[in-house]
């Protein structure tokens, strides 16, 4: 009871001094790392080991898959690419359906996007669509934003996902091919919220940019077909290496596979999307990669990712040494919790702190130690935990979330329906992609 009362005293820490006293995420699981092991009487040195190795092992398996996704989306952003997948998207879809059209959009440009730089690329383009369409903002701009939040919580190779498998050690090629179903039926629920809910609320829609400015930009951007390259590419690599490892090994066996396996590896299918991303801008400059370029920019935003990460698998590290895990497996068997409880875990982080990142990665480290107690380490099993993580690090967006305010002042909501419609829309997102994932337990599990 002592360790489970710890590690609730170091879970109410990172959230109430990340979240009350601005404390550096990075900072706040070191020190409840170290605060657990000295409260729980590890000894000094395996505790410094624990957290020296939790870092370093954690940051040697997806630091650089970090730096590669971020690059892309650095990328994509600043060429056009990201508004130019949006335009075809548009096309085909129609414009009359402009609240699906950009659920669709957010979907796919937020696998290598962040949701704060997706949502303000595509703000202009939604508000100009929705008074061509003559129909609220409001309702387009929750589909954008949900469209967004579905696959960077649930859809490597964004961040938190990528790291939360590395943590669980997860197949990655496993958790797309399975995220993105689940993300698809989350949105579907997005989407009808956005309908015929959201939608009822009127803001006008008087666009920030004309359309004829619009326009023009996009001459400069690549097509759409080269802006999805750099995401398709890496995903396909990826998933395909998965499934040359399944048991009835259906690519075979030989050098083939062998290559297959080298090229599906994360860093090397995400450094083939780096290549990819360089062939995006119309007008190619050598700026662009050096440390004040683009590549700098991506660089200097992956920094924070990765150390946060490194945080997050000390602090599990040092959970994994202590008895902890065997502890709290007996203290949950009669919770009946299953799939619920990363759930559950991460939802809370997230509504407390507003990072879904930061709930991801610190969920995915407390759990970590934990799975073989509760029945969760076969890898089909670490799969669904990633994505119940995933779920729950989408509810809630509220005011302490940075990404609340962008949606909110950029679609001119004020914070009452803000609170309305983006914090419950996320509310309703997190928890459609939560049951899914308990159906799929109790197919498959």
């Amino acid at each position: 009871m002592i360790l489970i009362l710890v590690l609730f005293l170091c879970i109410l820490f990172i959230i109430f001094s990340s979240a009350r006293l601005r404390l550096h995420p990075f900072l706040a699981l070191l020190f409840s790392a170290l605060g657990f092991g000295l409260l729980t009487g590890m000894p000094l040195s395996v505790l410094v080991q624990s957290i020296n190795e939790g870092f370093g092992g954690t940051i040697g398996y997806i630091g650089i898959v970090i730096v590669c996704g971020t690059i892309i989306g650095t990328f994509l952003e600043y060429s056009g690419g990201a508004y130019a997948l949006a335009d075809r998207i548009l096309k085909r879809i129609g414009e009359k359906r402009v609240p699906l059209a950009m659920s669709l959009i957010g979907y796919f440009v937020s696998i290598s996007v962040f949701a704060d730089s997706g949502f303000v690329i595509l703000s202009p383009l939604n508000k100009a669509l929705s008074k061509r369409a003559k129909i609220s903002l409001a309702g387009s701009a929750i589909a954008l934003s949900l469209g967004l939040v579905s696959t960077h919580c649930l859809v490597p190779p964004t961040p938190g996902p990528i790291a939360a498998a590395g943590i669980l050690g997860a197949d990655l090629g496993r958790v797309i091919l399975i995220g993105i179903p689940v993300s698809l039926l989350a949105l579907i629920a997005g989407w009808l919220f956005s309908v015929h809910v959201a939608a009822k609320i009127q803001i006008d829609p008087i666009p920030d940019v004309p359309e004829k400015q619009i326009r023009a930009q996009m001459k400069e951007a690549p097509s759409a077909a080269r802006a999805l390259l750099p995401i398709l590419v890496p995903i396909l690599l990826i998933v395909l290496r998965s499934v040359s490892e399944f048991p009835t090994r259906p690519l075979g066996e030989g050098s083939v596979k062998a290559l297959i396996v080298f090229i599906g590896e994360p860093v090397v299918a995400l450094l083939a999307g780096v290549l990819l991303a360089f062939a995006l801008p119309r007008k190619f400059k050598k700026d662009m990669l050096s440390d004040s370029g683009w590549v700098g920019t991506g660089l200097r935003n992956a920094a924070i990712i990765i150390l946060i990460t490194g945080a997050g698998g000390a602090f599990g590290k040092v959970l994994q040494n202590s008895a902890l895990a065997s502890t709290i497996g007996n203290a949950l068997a009669d919770a009946s919790l299953g799939l619920w409880l990363p759930f559950l875990i991460a939802a809370t982080i997230k509504t407390a702190q507003g990072s879904s990142t930061v709930a991801i990665i610190t969920a995915a480290s407390i759990l970590s130690p934990l799975l073989p107690s509760l029945g969760f380490d076969s890898e089909f099993a670490k799969t669904l935990i990633v994505l119940s993580i995933g779920a729950g690090a989408m509810v809630t967006s509220h005011a302490n979330d940075s990404f609340f305010w962008v949606v909110t002042q950029m679609s001119g909501m004020d914070v009452r329906t803000g609170y309305k419609l983006q914090s419950l829309g996320t509310g309703v997102l997190g928890v459609s992609a939560g049951l899914v994932i308990w159906v799929i337990g109790l197919i498959f599990i």
